[in-house]
């Protein structure tokens, strides 16, 4: 069929949809919701049997509901209605939620159900279910309800969920606040994990308001310390004492107008943050029931690194603290290193809010890329070993590039990729990608992975070479099996020719073109980008972390505004305009 997705950004979860239908031969083109004429307009260029909202903030117009059948994706059971459905469900600590695919009418999330699908909530932020469980979902739902269009185009019958479905309106942050001197650490962490992504849960430090957003589990702190009080740093996070614990804050945004966007705790707040000791040890293998950012773990002749970071970005800092922890660890001598990344994310390259709130933006920029290239400088120079990406959540940018840095590339279903830069004012990108893609086995042309602005699921980037195995039913059973495969490996007996193998080709590539070289040559288009006359990097840099709305969709997504009829529907308009 014709699918036509209108949404206000094309998320995760739009990408992993417009994924899934293509891959089943449906002809799919995006519209971001910008208004009522431009969505109405693409309708009408794209002529769509049926018409997808995968994330929409807003009503779809009637003038487009009234004629075509509009499925909306829900991030709620049936019967449930409103724009704060997970942020509910999370506060209030249910067992078990779900999706629901239903028509847009005039009433929101009101109309016909088409399907549903239920998931079990697990212990996480909003943020993270949205991007797994919620998903994962979705997709199902999604999947039916087009079958289901298909085949019968009538929704499902009326339920008792939807004669009893409610309406519950946006969560006011009074509803989130959390008062210090009464809420235990389970309830903290409960609240500024329903408020993860947006909005946040308005507190303050020192008197500037501020929105806490990753907090996670502390050891309590080894001295005194009265519930609400901030008594330290662990490298950007701050702590924060509980009536029976502590709480790490690995991000805030201020609300006192000197900033609009997420940063790392100690910079959103340094000169407050400076006067605060630091804390504990440095990541490494888990202590306590404290989280680390970094983590380790020793399996035999196996060792594993997790690296959970915030949103999959990764700071000039945090470079260093991770190519530290992999020295440390290969240090270990292990046989098989597996790089499990984090939960939802495995790595999405450098961190744009650090380099947006930085003195010099181009600077840090600059310092950032070194920093990414040195890290995964260390990971092709680890040849006494067999390096795995094992892939758990989705990649993007340069983190694609040091996860081909190692020797098997794994990834779970779900996994999407976005190996371009140039959707980020078009950047020539770094991290040795020059050497590392065409080594790779069946690896298409340099040109069609990185002049593809489109997402890539890991199924399509197994067919091109790009990941050698997918598979696991979940992200656990995917975890699992890769350690199991991981063991398998430690001890095979082809291990060591392989290594010597390894060993030998990295010789032989180094003498024919040196690695220096490939880094300098990246490196000298980056600097054009950084410091160049073109400021294209630096205008979509700062559009992407201040949350600016998109002004059109790009053409690559709207294919519909590239069809013959576009041009005519466009001069009907202009003559309807000048005669009015």
């Amino acid at each position: 069929m014709r699918i036509l997705f209108l949404t206000r950004s094309f998320n995760g979860l739009a990408q992993r949809l417009f994924l899934e239908l293509r891959a089943l031969g449906h002809e799919v083109a995006v519209e971001f919701d910008i208004a009522d004429d431009v969505s109405t307009e693409a309708v009408a260029l794209y002529r769509p049997e049926l018409v997808i909202a995968p994330f929409l903030r807003r009503a779809i117009p009637e003038s487009i509901w009234r004629h075509h059948v509009c499925l909306v994706v829900h991030p709620g059971i049936v019967g449930d209605r409103g724009p704060s459905a997970l942020d509910w469900a999370i506060s209030e600590g249910v067992a078990e939620w779900g999706v629901t695919v239903l028509q847009a009418e005039a009433e929101l999330d009101a109309g016909p159900v088409w399907a549903a699908e239920v998931f079990a909530m697990r212990d996480a932020t909003k943020s993270s279910l949205y991007r797994m469980e919620v998903t994962d979902a979705a997709v199902i739902a999604v999947l039916a309800a087009v079958r289901r269009y298909a085949e019968t185009g009538l929704p499902l019958p009326a339920s008792a969920g939807q004669q009893r479905s409610h309406w519950r309106p946006l969560m006011p942050q009074a509803q989130r606040r959390i008062d210090w001197q009464r809420d235990d650490t389970d309830t903290v962490l409960r609240k500024i994990r329903a408020a993860d992504g947006q909005p946040g849960v308005l507190d303050q430090l020192s008197g500037i308001p501020c929105h806490l957003f990753d907090a996670h589990r502390e050891d309590r702190p080894a001295w005194p310390c009265s519930p609400g009080t901030w008594f330290g740093r662990r490298h950007e996070s701050l702590l924060r004492a509980t009536v029976d614990g502590a709480v790490r804050i690995g991000h805030l945004r201020r609300a006192d107008g000197q900033g609009h966007f997420k940063l790392p705790a100690t910079l959103a707040l340094a000169e407050q943050a400076a006067l605060l000791p630091e804390c504990g040890p440095a990541d490494g293998a888990a202590t306590h029931g404290s989280w680390h950012e970094i983590r380790s773990e020793s399996d035999g002749d196996v060792a594993v690194l997790h690296f959970a970071f915030y949103n999959g970005a990764i700071s000039t800092v945090q470079c260093e603290r991770l190519r530290a922890a992999l020295r440390h660890t290969l240090a270990q001598r292990p046989r098989v290193l597996v790089l499990f990344g984090g939960p939802d994310f495995w790595c999405n390259g450098i961190h744009l809010n650090v380099i947006e709130a930085a003195a010099s933006p181009a600077d840090e920029s600059w310092r950032n890329i070194v920093a990414m290239d040195d890290l995964t400088l260390a990971l092709i120079e680890a040849t006494e070993c067999l390096v795995i990406a094992a892939m758990q959540g989705n990649a993007g940018a340069g983190g694609v590039f040091m996860a081909l840095a190692a020797d098997l590339l794994w990834a779970r279903p779900g996994v999407v990729l976005n190996p371009h830069y140039k959707n980020m004012g078009n950047l020539y990108g770094s991290e040795y990608w020059t050497y590392l893609l065409p080594r790779r086995p069946r690896s298409p042309c340099a040109a069609e992975v990185m002049g593809r602005r489109l997402p890539i699921s890991a199924h399509q980037a197994q067919a091109m070479g790009l990941i050698d195995e997918v598979f696991g039913s979940s992200a656990a059973a995917f975890r699992a099996e890769a350690l199991a495969r991981a063991r398998g490996w430690a001890t095979a007996g082809g291990l060591q020719r392989r290594l010597h193998a390894k060993q030998q080709q990295r010789l032989r590539d180094e003498a024919t073109k040196p690695l220096a070289a490939y880094r300098d040559e990246e490196l000298a288009h980056m600097r054009r980008n950084f410091y160049g006359f073109d400021p294209s990097y630096h205008i979509a840099r700062s559009n992407f972390v201040h949350r600016v709305p998109a002004s059109w969709t790009p053409r690559h997504l709207a294919v519909h505004r590239d069809a013959p009829q576009a041009a005519a529907i466009h001069a009907v308009r202009q003559v309807d305009g000048d005669q009015a």
